[in-house]
């Protein structure tokens, strides 16, 4: 029997100046003492902040110090071969109370170049929307450098985006490059590469406590930017039950959303990748060799090393399952 388990971590809470307490509220997550919750990091390799595991008999380890330790055991050979000692995802919740900022992150080659990291290809999954709250992703035209600056010193920037107004269960897949906000009243899962780089573009003119503007990177976002027009940014899908149902296929990951009324035991012996489960809705009880039976509930996040080859789900009423990889 592999000597790793499903591995579950302490929440790491951040307050932001949009930040609200739909993390408390909705997600059940307590933030106290800080003043409201904009974001919590439930995985992350990143090496300012990595994720410490909150169970078994690796609790209080951190996820890059297991790596080191536990590399092809956790992460699969091939997938350690590709990222060696940095795990390669980060999982977060945000909760938006105000408009976040107008961004953009740089792709790998421009992320490497500069920082020396890993870019930021992302996705959103809506987990929870006030009425007729909306969220921006891309442009709404073909537009070039010139056009964009034009608007943005003009302070017309917002009249050269697409909206969406969302609902639970949408999803959003967004390149590096894509340019985007998640506006109020949005709860959503955005699973990500392990990168912590923005570019922020503009900001709605706000101020912090102090009377300050945050910093804006225009310079910077320029040469990260894709400026061309996507005819639809929300990504389709039907979901069906008891079976995985595809939502975003690329290089940097796989997300596959399950719809569980029904037990389900899923076989992983063909393969050697880690796996993680993000609860988007209800309550499931996950058995495994390594870990006897634990409870997931809504908000809930765990690594399945690769080494684990069997898991169980038995739902209790009906769940929703986000399950991540790189292939």
């Amino acid at each position: 029997m592999s000597t790793l388990y499903p591995l579950r971590f302490k929440t790491i809470f951040k307050d932001k100046i949009w930040g609200g307490s739909k993390i408390k509220t909705v997600l059940g997550k307590d933030y106290d003492p800080l003043p409201n919750c904009g974001e919590t990091w439930e995985l992350s390799a990143v090496a300012e902040e990595p994720s410490v595991i909150d169970n078994g008999v690796f609790a209080g380890q951190d996820l890059n110090a297991l790596v080191k330790t536990h590399g092809a055991e956790l992460m699969g050979k091939k997938n350690l071969e590709r990222f060696g000692n940095e795990f390669p995802l980060l999982i977060k919740f945000i909760d938006a109370n105000a408009d976040l900022s107008i961004q953009v992150h740089p792709d790998d080659t421009l992320a490497n170049e500069r920082h020396n990291c890993a870019g930021k290809t992302e996705m959103w999954y809506i987990l929870a929307a006030d009425e007729a709250a909306r969220l921006n992703v891309g442009f709404n035209k073909q537009t070039n450098k010139d056009e964009y600056l034009d608007y943005l010193n003009k302070g017309k920037i917002l009249d050269l985006l697409h909206y969406e107004t969302v609902a639970a269960g949408d999803v959003f897949y967004l390149p590096a490059g894509r340019i985007h906000y998640i506006g109020r009243g949005i709860l959503l899962a955005e699973i990500q590469q392990t990168s912590d780089i923005t570019y922020r573009i503009y900001d709605f003119d706000r101020k912090d406590a102090k009377g300050n503007k945050r910093e804006l990177h225009t310079e910077l976002a320029l040469d990260a930017i894709d400026f061309s027009h996507v005819e639809d940014y929300k990504t389709k899908y039907e979901a069906e039950e008891n079976i995985p149902v595809n939502l975003v296929d690329s290089k940097y990951f796989t997300t596959d959303l399950f719809v569980l009324t029904d037990e389900i035991e899923l076989d992983y012996s063909e393969t050697d990748m880690f796996r993680i489960f993000v609860i988007v809705e209800g309550d499931v009880m996950m058995t495994t060799e390594q870990n006897k039976s634990d409870l997931l509930t809504f908000g809930d996040v765990v690594l399945v090393p690769a080494s684990v080859k069997e898991v169980l789900f038995s739902p209790l009423g009906e769940v929703k399952i986000l399950e991540v990889y790189i292939p």
